[in-house]
């Protein structure tokens, strides 16, 4: 997702390439090795190219810190403050966000330097001399003859500068660094304690994204600083330690000038949501030595933990690198928003304290996009994982009267449509995973998320926050659906709400809220008043009931149109709750066949010149580089041709993920775009969350063996080459499903195996 840009959209024309064969020779399976020979196969590089949006510092599983270089500040690629064409880098801060449409944090800065005393020194490097892997980064300062290198705990970045000259060793600690500030992104405030002269304090206020942010932050030197300058707003000043101010609303830089010699700086920071105490409780927690190799050592022992998770078997190295990097990705946001002693900053923006440090509490939900793959994967290898996310979200519920869309830093941001958090919530529901929860806690939760608030539209007013409440649920309650002249994208809220719906109605159905529901199975059939029969296509419905006219299929204008980030093309296929209903409404499986056909082969061609930037990976209409298209190829099962949903799912895993920069066809959204790729890998997905149901696809794995709670779940995958894409025949644990291509996930979650025979040709 993004505000509109343009940019250049990458496609592969029509059906006819997606159901051709990709020449290559067969592959034979090998055994990647030792779970931490994995590591070998993460590039974080990959996505940082074109619009990815990702970044290679360093971090750890759902990490608080995200120390990463700063080489972009303005513009749609600023959004995780690094593109992969720069040679500048303006500073090292300490959070970041892994492949969003919009640019938020890059919370305290720190830059090493040499030279001439300036304001704002920059640094340059190049490619060559830049390294990333799982928790760690490291990189040479061409101009100032400084090699740094990053790595971190959960809640604290280490820095290792090594100065080639040892006689001007320097450190800038810039308070006024921000990431897109010609988005509205600014800071508006900065405590700041020097404590002595290696130990400096603050709380960082900034207003974006996230209305009311603040971090606070503990900073330690590994020697202390000879001396220490202040620039306010641009004017030098000398300060002892001692020095203090609150609330600052000037531009802050802090230049500290460290004493002579050749052994590396080295620069550590703990922070916090709460206070500069809390940070340097953290630090002390999590960080009481200066052993920079040892924490990088402990960073690649975790993350090798997670990479094991899943081992697969291919000859195909960009399989490897490309799945690896996928999982690596899917295991960065959300993040862990909570002290190491349970502290957290709520939806209230009150601080609250979790019972059970270890339930962590969460931020950074890009739940429009996530709730498709990334959080049914976690429901499958970390099951416990995705309960606490599940609890998370309840608990901003508690905080702040309303489940979020888009929860940022304490904040909502009301980011896209739907009220997707009771997505996650249902699907915990179905797999058995919420089964000691308070359910009719959940379904309140739901429910009062589910309609229009006056009272939160009052409370919000004149903040970004009231971008959560928009008049889309009022219209949908009032009418039963979403007039196209009264508010954009009434048909994406439309069909989405009805998702959302019947999620609620699962929650509420397993709370034993019977005619809860029934009321929402109800609304979860609204979807429907948008189907219009002539033109096979879900339609804009005006306030007098009639369908919009005319009506152009093809045209895109971004927040502005009656679809979000798309057009009808890739809205028309989103009902995946009642897929057996959605035939009936359509004329059956034939018309779904045809009106895929045509969807994959129909020209790429977008009309509009408010075109949203987001409609990337084309093939024909079908949009891969962004989320609502992700079902789609897989909607080929429930008609009687699936092998054309294996040919494009080929197409789409071969084409469209590459290990490179560039390597990600669209924003990757905080793990989704790479959740997508490690389930149908795999050779399965969830078309409907909340369903506990995944459909067969085209696998390009040899073999998997996933660890799980239950034991091991073994893929295997018989005559697999990239040219056999088409499936014969699959096994569920002895059983054959080769007539459904679909099993539940009680068949999984125990641990057992997946067998599934390919061929060169479609099975008949």
């Amino acid at each position: 997702m993004q505000p509109q840009t343009k940019h250049r959209l990458r496609q592969l024309p029509l059906l006819a390439l997606a159901l051709a064969g990709l020449s290559a020779c067969s592959t034979s399976s090998q055994q990647p090795g030792p779970s931490d020979r994995l590591l070998s196969f993460v590039d974080p590089f990959i996505g940082t190219g074109e619009h990815g949006h990702t970044f290679p510092g360093a971090t750890r599983p759902n990490a608080m810190v995200q120390f990463s270089p700063d080489t972009h500040l303005i513009g749609w690629d600023a959004s995780s403050g690094y593109h992969a064409t720069d040679s500048t880098i303006y500073a090292f801060s300490l959070t970041h966000l892994s492949g969003t449409g919009v640019g938020d944090l890059g919370d305290v800065a720190v830059l090493p330097y040499s030279g001439a005393d300036s304001l704002k020194p920059v640094a340059r490097f190049a490619k060559k001399d830049e390294q990333a892997s799982p928790g760690y980064y490291a990189v040479e300062l061409a101009n100032f003859g400084i090699r740094t290198e990053l790595t971190c705990t959960e809640r604290v970045g280490l820095m290792r500068a090594t100065y080639s000259d040892s006689t001007d060793r320097k450190l800038l600690l810039d308070l006024g660094h921000i990431l897109q500030p010609n988005w509205g992104h600014k800071v508006v405030g900065n405590d700041l304690e020097l404590i002595n002269d290696s130990t400096i304090r603050g709380t960082y206020y900034t207003k974006g994204w996230a209305e009311h942010h603040q971090l606070s932050y503990t900073l330690h030197l590994s020697r202390p600083a000879d001396s220490l300058a202040l620039w306010r707003d641009g004017v030098r000043s000398r300060i002892q330690p001692g020095y203090s101010t609150s609330g600052d609303t000037a531009d802050l830089k802090l230049h500290l000038y460290l004493p002579q010699g050749s052994e590396p700086v080295l620069v550590k920071v703990g922070i916090s949501p709460s206070s500069p105490e809390q940070a340097e409780k953290n630090l002390a927690a999590e960080l009481p030595h200066w052993d920079f190799d040892a924490v990088h050592q402990d960073s690649r022992r975790i993350w090798s933990e997670v990479l094991s998770k899943i081992e697969i078997e291919t000859a195909d190295s960009s399989v490897l690198r490309n799945f690896y990097t996928a999982l690596y990705h899917a295991h960065i946001a959300p993040y862990n928003y909570q002290d190491v002693d349970g502290t957290f900053r709520g939806m209230d923006k009150q601080l609250h304290r979790n019972a059970d440090p270890a339930d962590g509490h969460y931020t950074v939900f890009s739940l429009w996009d996530t709730y498709r793959a990334l959080h049914p994967l976690l429901t499958i290898i970390e099951p416990e994982r995705a309960l606490r996310y599940g609890r998370s979200l309840i608990s901003d519920y508690q905080e702040g009267t309303i489940l979020p869309r888009w929860p940022l830093a304490s904040n909502y941001t009301g980011c896209m449509p739907g009220y997707h958090s009771v997505s996650i919530l249902a699907d915990l529901v179905a797999k058995g995973l919420a089964s000691g929860e308070d359910l009719k806690l959940w379904t309140e939760a739901a429910q009062r998320s589910s309609i229009y608030r006056e009272d939160l539209a009052r409370k919000f007013a004149g903040t970004r926050e009231l971008d959560l409440i928009t008049r889309h649920p009022y219209y949908k309650e009032r009418y039963g659906f979403v007039p196209a002249d009264s508010v954009p994208e009434s048909v994406s809220w439309g069909v989405e709400m009805a998702y959302d719906d019947w999620c609620i109605a699962r929650i509420a159905e397993a709370a034993g809220l019977k005619d809860v529901a029934k009321e929402y199975d109800k609304r979860g059939l609204y979807y429907r008043r948008y189907w219009d029969h002539e033109t096979r296509l879900m339609r804009p419905v005006m306030g007098d009931g009639s369908f919009r006219t005319p009506f152009n299929p093809r045209f895109s204008a971004h927040g502005k149109s009656d679809y979000t980030e798309g057009n009808a093309y890739q809205w028309s296929f989103y009902a995946p709750h009642d897929m057996e209903g959605f035939l009936q409404l359509m004329g059956g499986k034939q018309v779904l066949e045809a009106n895929l056909d045509t969807l994959f082969t129909t020209s790429s061609r977008i009309d509009g010149a408010e075109q949203s930037g987001d409609i990337t990976g084309l093939i024909g209409q079908y949009a891969h580089g962004n989320e609502p298209s992700h079902h789609i190829a897989y909607l080929y099962n429930y008609t009687d041709s699936p092998h054309k949903g294996q040919a494009i799912l080929d197409t789409v895993l071969r084409h469209f993920y590459q290990p490179t920069p560039e390597g990600i066809i669209g924003n990757e959204d905080c793990g989704q775009m790479s959740a997508w790729y490690i389930l149908s890998s795999l050779g399965f997905y969830q078309v409907c969350p909340g369903k506990a149901e995944y459909v067969i696809g085209r696998p390009l794995v040899d073999k998997a063996t996933l660890q799980l709670p239950g034991g091991k779940f073994v893929i295997e995958v018989k005559g697999n080459s990239k040219e056999a894409k088409y499936v014969q025949s699959a096994k569920i644990n002895g059983r054959d499903i080769t007539r459904e291509l679909r099993f539940g996930h009680a068949d999984l979650k125990a641990g057992g195996k997946l067998e599934i025979q390919m061929g060169t040709q479609p099975r008949r």
